[in-house]
């Protein structure tokens, strides 16, 4: 739903409370839908995969990254739903472990599915949930095709390194763990390769990052504004 996302975030100010994205989806209908009931399945799951709701700290990173990272939007809206939808999060390992150029083969996917959803989904809805899924990562950039689907190496930005350390952090890694994390991976990192990302995310006020020699001080806390609000009034 990047699309909706868009729209719906250039409708509502950055500053908006959460009833205000409610009330530009179903009752301005801003992201142009034909009736009502779309409107209200479309925010339902604008809700599900994003929050909307500037009370929750990983929404507020979202918000304000889309504000920062233009480029990196896709990746930066990839990384919020895959930390909010389990389904997301089971299956990513099938396109990230994939090597660039290769295939993504449908009955891998669902090899992976299928033991958790299929006494809850039946072989229709298993296979339409995965088309889902490989829309999500086309959109994002991590693989290219109409209907047959490719594996791409990401372009990584700083937004979303900033986001994956951030999502690190907030797991319990520290250090120089945040470099090699399942969301440094899902944008194509891991270890070293993120370093000068979060070097240059620090460079650009979003986070804290020191490297020295073999130690590395990271500390992503205050890419929360509310975080970044209360840093400066100390």
């Amino acid at each position: 739903m990047l699309a909706d996302l868009g729209e719906l975030f250039a409708a509502v100010p950055p500053e908006a409370d959460t009833e205000a994205y409610a009330e530009a989806v179903v009752d301005e209908n801003a992201l142009g839908k034909q009736t009502a009931a779309t409107r209200r399945h479309s925010l339902q799951r604008l809700r599900e995969l994003y929050a909307l709701d500037p009370r929750l700290p990983i929404f507020r990173v979202l918000r304000r990254l889309w504000q920062v990272d233009v480029s990196g939007r896709p990746l930066v809206a990839l990384l919020a739903a895959t930390a909010r939808d389990p389904l997301l999060r089971l299956a990513a390992p099938v396109v990230v472990d994939l090597p660039a150029g290769d295939e993504l083969v449908r009955s891998d996917l669902l090899a992976r599915l299928r033991p958790v959803l299929a006494d809850r989904l039946n072989p229709a809805s298993l296979d339409k949930l995965a088309r889902h899924l490989g829309s999500s990562w086309t959109q994002a950039g991590l693989l290219e095709g109409r209907v047959r689907k490719f594996r791409v190496d990401v372009a990584p930005t700083i937004g979303a390194v900033a986001f994956a350390l951030w999502l690190g952090w907030l797991g319990g890694r520290a250090g120089a763990g945040l470099l090699a994390s399942s969301w440094t991976r899902l944008l194509g990192l891991g270890g070293p390769a993120a370093l000068p990302f979060a070097l240059a995310a620090d460079r650009a006020g979003l986070l804290r990052a020191r490297a020295m020699a073999d130690i590395v001080s990271i500390d992503p806390s205050a890419l929360d504004p509310v975080v970044l609000v209360q840093q400066a009034a100390r």
